[in-house]
C-alpha cells in the first residue's frame, strides 16, 4: 500500500525521483482521510519553493487541505489531468495520482524524509 520505492512526510505527502525530477502526490492515507476529492489546486510552473512551504490545496467533499512541499525546488510539471479528473488522486495516489514534479534544489533534504516502513509507524 505505501511503495517502497518513495519516501514520505510527516504530512502525508510521498516523493518519488525519477529521472532528475521529484514526483510529488499524497499519500494512501491522505486521500482516505480527506475523501471523494473534487478540487486540487495547482501551482505554476517555475514557482519556486522552500521546504514545508505550502504549494497548493486539495479540496474533498469533507474538507479543504493545504498541500506542504516535502523538499525545496522549483516546479517543473504539474499534473494537468487533475484540473478535469481531480478523483484521480483517491484513484491512483502513489501513481497516475501525482501533483506536481519539482527540480530539486538541494538533494541532501531527501535524506529527512521516511522510508515506508517508517511511515507506516506513524499511522499506527
Amino acid at each position: 500500500m505505501y511503495p517502497e520505492e518513495l519516501k514520505y512526510t510527516e504530512d502525508h505527502e510521498w516523493v518519488r525521483v525519477e529521472d532528475g525530477k521529484a514526483y510529488v502526490g499524497v499519500t494512501h492515507y491522505a486521500q482516505e482521510q480527506l475523501g471523494d476529492i473534487v478540487f486540487v489546486e495547482l501551482p505554476d510552473l517555475d514557482e519556486e519553493f522552500e521546504m514545508g512551504d505550502t504549494f497548493g490545496v486539495v479540496e474533498s467533499v469533507k474538507t479543504v487541505s493545504d498541500l506542504f512541499m516535502p523538499l525545496s525546488g522549483k516546479v517543473v510539471e504539474i499534473n494537468e489531468d487533475l484540473e478535469d479528473s481531480p478523483e484521480v488522486v483517491n484513484e491512483d495516489p502513489h501513481g497516475a495520482g501525482w501533483i506536481i514534479a519539482i527540480e530539486l534544489s538541494d538533494k541532501s533534504q531527501l535524506d529527512q524524509l521516511m522510508d515506508s516502513e517508517t511511515y507506516k509507524k506513524t499511522l499506527e
